[in-house]
Protein backbone atom coordinates (compact mmCIF):
# COMPACT_ATOMS: atom_id res chain seq x y z
CA UNK A 1 0.00 0.00 0.00
CA UNK A 2 1.16 3.46 -0.84
CA UNK A 3 1.95 5.25 2.28
CA UNK A 4 3.21 9.24 0.54
CA UNK A 5 0.93 11.55 1.33
CA UNK A 6 0.98 14.99 2.43
CA UNK A 7 -1.58 15.83 6.07
CA UNK A 8 -2.08 19.38 7.11
CA UNK A 9 -4.72 20.14 10.33
CA UNK A 10 -5.34 23.41 11.63
CA UNK A 11 -1.93 24.17 10.30
CA UNK A 12 0.00 27.91 11.41
CA UNK A 13 3.13 29.64 11.14
CA UNK A 14 4.70 32.93 12.76
CA UNK A 15 7.96 33.99 12.07
CA UNK A 16 9.51 37.52 13.88
CA UNK A 17 9.41 40.31 11.24
CA UNK A 18 13.15 40.54 12.32
CA UNK A 19 13.80 37.71 11.04
CA UNK A 20 12.06 37.89 7.87
CA UNK A 21 13.54 41.09 6.34
CA UNK A 22 17.34 40.26 7.27
CA UNK A 23 18.91 38.75 4.54
CA UNK A 24 22.04 36.98 6.69
CA UNK A 25 23.28 36.11 10.12
CA UNK A 26 25.62 38.75 10.68
CA UNK A 27 22.53 41.67 10.10
CA UNK A 28 20.10 39.83 12.27
CA UNK A 29 22.37 39.28 15.07
CA UNK A 30 23.31 43.23 14.55
CA UNK A 31 19.47 43.94 14.53
CA UNK A 32 18.49 41.65 17.68
CA UNK A 33 20.69 43.38 19.35
CA UNK A 34 19.14 46.48 18.50
CA UNK A 35 15.53 45.21 19.68
CA UNK A 36 16.95 45.83 23.82
CA UNK A 37 16.13 49.30 23.09
CA UNK A 38 13.24 49.09 19.97
CA UNK A 39 11.23 45.76 21.56
CA UNK A 40 8.24 47.82 20.66
CA UNK A 41 9.05 47.74 17.06
CA UNK A 42 8.94 43.42 16.83
CA UNK A 43 6.04 41.59 15.96
CA UNK A 44 5.76 37.95 13.86
CA UNK A 45 4.30 37.51 10.83
CA UNK A 46 1.47 35.19 10.71
CA UNK A 47 2.50 33.77 7.33
CA UNK A 48 0.02 30.75 7.53
CA UNK A 49 -3.26 30.48 8.85
CA UNK A 50 -5.38 27.51 9.67
CA UNK A 51 -4.47 25.30 7.08
CA UNK A 52 -5.99 22.28 6.27
CA UNK A 53 -5.07 19.88 3.37
CA UNK A 54 -4.69 16.35 2.27
CA UNK A 55 -2.71 15.44 -0.80
CA UNK A 56 -2.26 12.35 -1.75
CA UNK A 57 -0.11 9.60 -4.02
CA UNK A 58 -0.82 11.05 -8.04
CA UNK A 59 -1.88 14.67 -7.50
CA UNK A 60 -0.54 17.69 -9.36
CA UNK A 61 -1.02 20.66 -7.31
CA UNK A 62 -0.29 24.41 -8.39
CA UNK A 63 0.08 26.74 -5.78
CA UNK A 64 -1.16 30.42 -6.94
CA UNK A 65 -0.95 33.55 -5.29
CA UNK A 66 -0.16 37.05 -5.33
CA UNK A 67 3.99 37.88 -4.23
CA UNK A 68 4.02 37.68 -0.55
CA UNK A 69 0.38 35.53 0.05
CA UNK A 70 2.41 32.62 1.54
CA UNK A 71 3.03 30.17 -1.77
CA UNK A 72 6.87 29.81 -1.16
CA UNK A 73 7.18 29.71 2.83
CA UNK A 74 4.13 26.81 2.61
CA UNK A 75 6.82 24.88 -0.02
CA UNK A 76 9.53 25.04 2.66
CA UNK A 77 7.17 24.11 5.37
CA UNK A 78 6.50 21.35 3.82
CA UNK A 79 10.20 20.50 3.15
CA UNK A 80 10.55 21.41 6.91
CA UNK A 81 12.68 24.22 6.75
CA UNK A 82 10.14 25.71 8.63
CA UNK A 83 8.56 24.79 11.77
CA UNK A 84 5.11 25.13 12.54
CA UNK A 85 3.71 27.10 15.45
CA UNK A 86 0.67 25.05 15.98
CA UNK A 87 -1.58 22.42 14.27
CA UNK A 88 -0.73 19.01 12.93
CA UNK A 89 2.46 18.60 9.97
CA UNK A 90 2.30 15.27 7.93
CA UNK A 91 4.48 14.60 5.47
CA UNK A 92 5.28 11.08 4.48
CA UNK A 93 7.78 9.83 1.63
CA UNK A 94 11.43 11.16 0.59
CA UNK A 95 10.84 15.02 -0.01
CA UNK A 96 12.90 16.35 -3.23
CA UNK A 97 13.11 20.52 -2.86
CA UNK A 98 14.51 22.65 -5.70
CA UNK A 99 14.38 26.43 -4.28
CA UNK A 100 17.20 28.61 -2.69
CA UNK A 101 19.68 26.88 -5.01
CA UNK A 102 22.48 28.88 -4.14
CA UNK A 103 21.94 27.36 -0.16
CA UNK A 104 24.60 25.01 1.33
CA UNK A 105 27.58 25.71 -0.98
CA UNK A 106 31.04 26.68 1.00
CA UNK A 107 32.69 29.45 -0.89
CA UNK A 108 36.23 28.40 -0.40
CA UNK A 109 35.97 24.68 -1.70
CA UNK A 110 36.42 23.50 -4.95
CA UNK A 111 32.53 22.77 -7.37
CA UNK A 112 33.74 19.09 -6.85
CA UNK A 113 34.17 19.26 -3.58
CA UNK A 114 30.91 20.89 -2.80
CA UNK A 115 29.24 17.80 -4.58
CA UNK A 116 29.98 16.15 -1.55
CA UNK A 117 29.05 18.80 0.68
CA UNK A 118 25.74 19.57 -1.08
CA UNK A 119 24.86 15.84 -0.88
CA UNK A 120 25.27 15.36 2.70
CA UNK A 121 23.00 18.33 2.89
CA UNK A 122 20.56 17.16 1.07
CA UNK A 123 20.52 13.82 3.48
CA UNK A 124 22.77 11.56 0.86
CA UNK A 125 25.84 9.21 1.40
CA UNK A 126 29.27 10.07 0.82
CA UNK A 127 29.21 6.60 -1.40
CA UNK A 128 26.30 7.62 -3.36
CA UNK A 129 27.75 11.09 -4.30
CA UNK A 130 30.96 9.62 -5.33
CA UNK A 131 28.75 7.18 -7.35
CA UNK A 132 26.77 10.07 -9.33
CA UNK A 133 29.75 12.54 -9.10
CA UNK A 134 31.21 12.05 -12.77
CA UNK A 135 27.14 12.60 -13.80
CA UNK A 136 26.48 15.53 -11.98
CA UNK A 137 29.94 17.07 -13.21
CA UNK A 138 28.73 16.20 -16.94
CA UNK A 139 25.37 18.06 -16.39
CA UNK A 140 26.73 21.20 -14.91
CA UNK A 141 29.08 21.09 -18.20
CA UNK A 142 31.42 23.54 -16.14
CA UNK A 143 34.51 22.79 -17.67
CA UNK A 144 37.66 23.13 -15.60
CA UNK A 145 35.84 25.55 -13.26
CA UNK A 146 34.71 22.32 -11.67
CA UNK A 147 37.97 22.36 -9.98
CA UNK A 148 37.89 25.90 -8.83
CA UNK A 149 36.90 27.69 -5.62
CA UNK A 150 32.70 28.17 -5.47
CA UNK A 151 33.84 31.75 -5.01
CA UNK A 152 35.05 32.73 -8.72
CA UNK A 153 31.44 30.86 -9.95
CA UNK A 154 29.25 33.61 -11.57
CA UNK A 155 25.85 33.24 -9.82
CA UNK A 156 24.75 31.09 -13.43
CA UNK A 157 27.33 28.64 -12.93
CA UNK A 158 26.36 28.18 -9.19
CA UNK A 159 22.84 27.36 -9.84
CA UNK A 160 23.66 25.14 -13.04
CA UNK A 161 25.73 23.26 -10.15
CA UNK A 162 23.40 23.25 -7.65
CA UNK A 163 20.41 22.29 -10.06
CA UNK A 164 22.86 19.30 -11.18
CA UNK A 165 23.35 17.85 -7.58
CA UNK A 166 19.73 18.49 -6.43
CA UNK A 167 18.04 16.96 -9.05
CA UNK A 168 20.76 14.30 -9.74
CA UNK A 169 17.79 11.80 -7.64
CA UNK A 170 14.23 12.15 -6.98
CA UNK A 171 11.82 11.90 -4.63
CA UNK A 172 8.28 10.19 -3.51
CA UNK A 173 7.22 14.05 -3.51
CA UNK A 174 8.62 16.88 -5.00
CA UNK A 175 8.39 20.43 -4.40
CA UNK A 176 8.82 23.19 -6.90
CA UNK A 177 8.93 27.08 -6.40
CA UNK A 178 8.89 28.21 -10.03
CA UNK A 179 10.53 28.02 -13.39
CA UNK A 180 14.46 27.60 -12.62
CA UNK A 181 16.60 30.04 -14.15
CA UNK A 182 19.86 27.88 -14.98
CA UNK A 183 21.86 29.45 -17.93
CA UNK A 184 22.33 29.10 -21.60
CA UNK A 185 19.36 27.89 -23.71
CA UNK A 186 20.97 24.46 -23.95
CA UNK A 187 21.45 24.43 -20.38
CA UNK A 188 17.66 25.24 -20.08
CA UNK A 189 16.51 22.35 -22.48
CA UNK A 190 18.45 20.11 -20.50
CA UNK A 191 17.15 21.58 -16.75
CA UNK A 192 13.51 21.25 -18.59
CA UNK A 193 13.87 17.88 -19.49
CA UNK A 194 15.64 16.75 -16.05
CA UNK A 195 12.99 18.30 -14.19
CA UNK A 196 10.03 17.15 -16.71
CA UNK A 197 11.72 13.76 -15.96
CA UNK A 198 11.38 14.16 -11.98
CA UNK A 199 7.87 15.25 -12.14
CA UNK A 200 6.42 11.74 -13.70
CA UNK A 201 8.54 9.66 -11.81
CA UNK A 202 7.63 12.21 -8.21
CA UNK A 203 4.72 10.43 -6.54
CA UNK A 204 2.99 13.86 -5.22
CA UNK A 205 3.96 17.22 -6.96
CA UNK A 206 3.58 20.54 -5.49
CA UNK A 207 4.50 23.62 -8.04
CA UNK A 208 4.30 27.41 -7.21
CA UNK A 209 4.75 29.48 -10.29
CA UNK A 210 2.67 32.55 -11.68
CA UNK A 211 3.17 30.75 -15.13
CA UNK A 212 -0.70 29.68 -16.01
CA UNK A 213 0.41 27.98 -19.23
CA UNK A 214 2.65 25.70 -16.65
CA UNK A 215 0.39 24.94 -14.39
CA UNK A 216 -2.21 23.88 -16.03
CA UNK A 217 -0.12 21.75 -18.69
CA UNK A 218 1.04 19.78 -15.54
CA UNK A 219 -1.23 20.24 -12.72
CA UNK A 220 -5.12 19.34 -12.56
CA UNK A 221 -5.28 20.67 -8.78
CA UNK A 222 -4.64 24.36 -7.81
CA UNK A 223 -4.74 26.10 -4.62
CA UNK A 224 -5.10 29.91 -4.18
CA UNK A 225 -3.25 31.64 -1.34
CA UNK A 226 -4.16 34.50 0.41
CA UNK A 227 -2.64 36.59 3.10
CA UNK A 228 -1.03 33.45 4.10
CA UNK A 229 -4.67 31.30 4.00
CA UNK A 230 -6.04 29.10 0.94
CA UNK A 231 -8.86 31.40 0.23
CA UNK A 232 -9.79 28.48 -2.78
CA UNK A 233 -8.92 24.26 -3.88
CA UNK A 234 -10.50 23.04 -6.68
CA UNK A 235 -9.07 22.03 -10.17
CA UNK A 236 -6.98 24.32 -12.06
CA UNK A 237 -8.95 26.06 -14.23
CA UNK A 238 -11.26 27.22 -11.67
CA UNK A 239 -8.18 28.07 -9.16
CA UNK A 240 -6.59 30.23 -12.00
CA UNK A 241 -9.98 32.25 -12.50
CA UNK A 242 -10.55 32.44 -8.57
CA UNK A 243 -6.84 33.82 -8.69
CA UNK A 244 -7.75 36.25 -11.24
CA UNK A 245 -10.77 37.56 -9.48
CA UNK A 246 -8.99 37.73 -6.06
CA UNK A 247 -6.46 40.26 -7.61
CA UNK A 248 -8.71 41.64 -9.91
CA UNK A 249 -7.20 40.97 -13.19
CA UNK A 250 -8.79 40.65 -16.08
Amino acid sequence: MNTNRIHLEDVDLHYSSVAFKERSLKSLMGSLFKLQRTEHDVHDVHALKRINLDILPGQRVGLLGHNGAGKSTFLKMLAGLYPISSGRREVLGTVRSLFDLSLGFEPDASGRENILYRGLLLGLTPRFMREIEDEVVAFADLGEFIDYPIKTYSAGMQVRLAFAISTAVGGDILLLDEVIGAGDANFMAKAKQRIMSLIEKSEILVLASHDFGALQSICERGLVFHHGEIVFDGNMPDSIAEYKKINHLS
